[in-house]
């Protein structure tokens, strides 16, 4: 009972630990989504898919609302969205996306993360031409789809490439085209399971358990930044 009792809150505190660190970034997300494109949901595509990210991670409805508030508020905070390219233990690449209000806190905190491993930044654009960003889009696969006709169907909205994996269809387009991506799913009643921009390496590269353990520790603590939103590395 007592063990048992142990796991349970252990469990649950890791779990709150995960939300304390993904709702703040979700709202920072949905909050610049509305300081862009609006605060409606039916006509801004961006915020719609914020939105949906988030309640995909259990959210608060009420958290939702107060980040989109936010973006219209008076003493609204001016976030930005900012991008550093770096070089870590073992040399591999190093693509960090944040979102911020204070550019000057943020580019010093991830400095460090580097530097303390090792590593260093790079100049921005240094890995253009290794990385391609995407739009990426996840859709269950069901006996209602057709998925040849829904191949034709979005080439028109951007599709490039479909990946068969074993439980969903992985639907790949420029980052350009995410919006009318989004558009085109919905003009087929098709609701994505996850939808995101990603940067995804042109190649890989493998590192032993030891090289991949020190890495890592690096990532680890970039990825708990409040300002970071996502990491993206060349790693196999």
């Amino acid at each position: 009972m007592g063990r048992a009792f142990e796991y349970r809150r252990a469990a649950k505190e890791k779990r709150w630990d995960k939300m304390s660190k993904v709702f703040p970034k979700l709202a920072k997300l949905i909050t610049l989504a509305a300081k862009e494109g609006g605060t409606d949901p039916n006509m801004n595509p961006r915020l719609r898919n914020a939105i949906s990210m988030a309640k995909a991670q259990n959210m608060p409805k009420e958290n939702i609302d107060n980040a989109i508030k936010r973006a219209v508020a008076k003493d609204a905070e001016s976030l930005v969205e900012v991008v550093y390219e770096g070089k870590g233990p073992h040399g591999v690449l190093v693509y960090v996306e944040c979102t911020t209000d204070n550019v000057t806190r943020t580019v010093a905190n991830v400095r460090s993360y580097f530097n303390k491993a090792g590593g260093a930044f790079v100049p921005a654009g240094s890995f253009e031409f290794m990385f391609s960003r995407k739009a990426v889009f996840e859709i269950e696969k069901s006996d209602s789809i057709n998925m040849e006709e829904l191949e034709l169907d979005l080439i028109d909205a951007g599709l490039e490439s479909i990946e068969n994996t074993e439980d969903v269809w992985m639907l790949y387009a420029n980052y350009t085209d995410f919006g009318h991506m989004i558009k085109a799913l919905e003009d087929k009643n098709i609701q994505p399971i996850k939808s995101v921009l990603k940067r995804i390496p042109n190649s890989t590269v493998s590192f032993s358990e030891e090289e991949l353990g020190e890495i890592e520790k690096m990532l680890d603590r970039i990825e708990d930044d409040d300002d970071v939103q996502a990491v993206y590395t060349n790693i196999e």
